[in-house]
C-alpha cells in the first residue's frame, strides 16, 4: 500500500532521516507499520532537530516538500496567492499515485487538501481532525470549511474522518476516536504523595495565548496568597515565555514556578508522576493530550470545558472544569485539595478511565482502518 499524508506539520531533515513534532510522528509511525511505502507532503527545511522532535521510522519514505504559507497579514495572503496554485498541483498528484490518502486537519494544508481530494472519489481516504470538531464552537472561517467539506458526503467520499468527542447531527463520515501516548505495558502501580507539605500542579503544551499559561501561573499565585505551599512545573516553549518570565520575577514566584523548555517524553512522564494536578486553562483543543496524559499518572485534571474535555472529565466527577472566572476557579480548584478523600477518589476515577486509552487499543483501531 502507498499512503500519502499531506500535514501543515513542518519537518526538518538530517541525515536522511525527516523530523518533526513529536506526539504526531509517534502517532504516525503507528500507522506507517501496516503501509508499504510512504509519501509526506509537507514544509520541509535543514537543522538541527529539537528536543521535541522525533524521526518517522520507515525504510521506504518519499518526501514532496512544499512551501508553507498563511493568511495574517495582507502581505501573506499576497504571497500565498501565488503558492497555493502549486502546492496544490503537487497534493493532486501524490494523492493520483496513493492507494490511501491521510490528511491531517485542521490547517492551511489540511484545507487545500481537503479541496483537491474531492477528485478522487474512489481512493480510500481518512483525515485525523485533531481540532475541536464541536458544530457550535467558534473558530475561524479555514477551520469551519475543512469540517464542512469532510462532512459533505457527495464531496467527500469513500473516507473516514477521526473527530474527538461524540457529536449530533454528523454525516456517516464521521468517526468518533481518539490519541494515545502510553502502552499497556506502561500501566504501573502510581501511588500519589500526600500534599500536606506541598501540592504539585503541571502545566504541558506550547506557551502560547491559545493554551493560556499565564492563568495557570495566576491560580497558583493566588493559592500561594492563600497560605497553600503550591509548585508549578510548566513544560514547553512558545511566544510567551519572556511574558510569563517577566510575571513570575516581578511578582516573586521564582521559588513556586518553573519554567522547564520543552523536554522528551520520559522527562514529562516523570513530571506527571510526582504531580497532584496536570492544568491547561485552553481557549481551544481537541484531544488535550496533556490531559490525558496526566490523568494516566492519577493527576486530577483541571482544564477549560472546550471540545470533548466535559466528557474526558466526566462534567467534573474525575476532575475540575475551571469557568475561566478567577474567583470561582480559585474555590473549586482549593474545595479538590482541602478534601483528601475527594482528591483521591477524582486521581483514582481519572487513572482509570486514562488508562482505557492506550497505543495498543489505538493500534489495534488503526490497523482496522487501513485494512477495510
Amino acid at each position: 500500500m502507498k499512503f500519502a499524508i499531506i500535514t501543515h506539520v513542518n519537518h526538518i531533515e538530517r541525515e536522511k532521516q525527516y523530523f518533526g513534532y513529536a506526539p504526531y510522528v509517534r502517532e504516525m509511525n503507528i500507522w506507517l507499520k501496516y503501509v508499504d511505502e510512504v509519501v509526506i507532503v509537507a514544509p520541509l527545511s535543514r537543522g538541527v532537530p529539537a528536543e521535541i522532535d522525533s524521526s518517522y521510522n520507515h525504510n521506504k519514505i518519499d518526501f514532496t516538500k512544499i512551501p508553507d504559507f498563511n493568511f495574517l497579514t495582507i502581505k501573506n495572503i499576497l504571497i500565498s496567492l501565488f503558492k497555493i496554485p502549486y502546492i496544490m498541483w503537487k497534493i493532486f498528484w501524490v494523492m493520483k499515485s496513493a492507494d490511501h490518502i491521510h490528511l491531517r486537519c485542521p490547517g492551511n494544508m489540511g484545507l487545500l487538501a481537503c479541496i483537491v481530494q474531492v477528485f478522487f472519489p474512489k481512493k480510500k481516504k481518512t483525515a485525523k481532525y485533531a481540532g475541536n470538531w464541536d458544530p457550535q464552537s467558534k473558530q475561524p472561517w479555514t477551520y469551519r470549511l475543512q469540517k464542512w467539506i469532510l462532512n459533505n458526503t457527495f464531496l467527500t467520499q469513500n473516507i473516514q474522518v477521526l473527530v474527538y468527542g461524540e457529536w449530533n447531527n454528523q454525516s456517516k463520515n464521521i468517526k468518533s476516536f481518539f490519541t494515545a501516548t502510553y502502552s499497556e505495558k506502561e500501566k504501573v502501580l502510581i501511588k500519589k504523595t500526600d500534599f500536606d507539605q506541598l501540592i504539585k500542579f503541571i502545566f504541558v503544551g506550547s506557551l502560547v495565548t491559545g493554551k493560556n499559561p499565564i492563568y495557570a501561573v495566576k491560580i497558583v499565585e493566588r493559592l500561594i496568597k492563600s497560605g497553600n505551599n503550591v509548585m508549578l512545573n510548566l513544560y514547553g516553549d512558545g511566544i510567551e515565555r519572556a511574558v510569563l518570565q517577566k510575571y513570575i520575577v516581578e511578582n516573586e514566584l521564582d521559588n513556586n514556578v518553573f519554567l522547564n523548555g520543552n523536554q522528551n517524553k520520559e522527562v514529562i512522564k516523570k513530571g506527571f508522576q510526582e504531580s497532584h494536578f496536570v492544568i491547561l486553562p485552553s481557549k481551544s483543543e481537541g484531544w488535550p493530550k496533556a490531559i490525558a496524559e496526566g490523568m494516566f499518572w492519577g493527576c486530577v485534571p483541571i482544564a477549560t470545558k472546550v471540545s470533548c474535555v466535559p466528557f474526558m472529565l466526566d462534567y467534573g466527577k474525575r476532575g475540575v472544569l475551571m469557568d475561566m472566572n478567577l474567583e470561582n476557579d480559585l474555590i473549586q480548584i482549593q474545595n479538590a485539595f482541602t478534601d483528601k478523600n475527594n482528591f483521591f477518589e477524582k486521581s483514582a476515577l481519572a487513572l482509570q478511565w486514562s488508562r482505557n486509552y492506550t497505543t495498543d487499543v489505538f493500534e489495534t483501531k488503526i490497523e482496522k482502518l487501513l485494512r477495510q
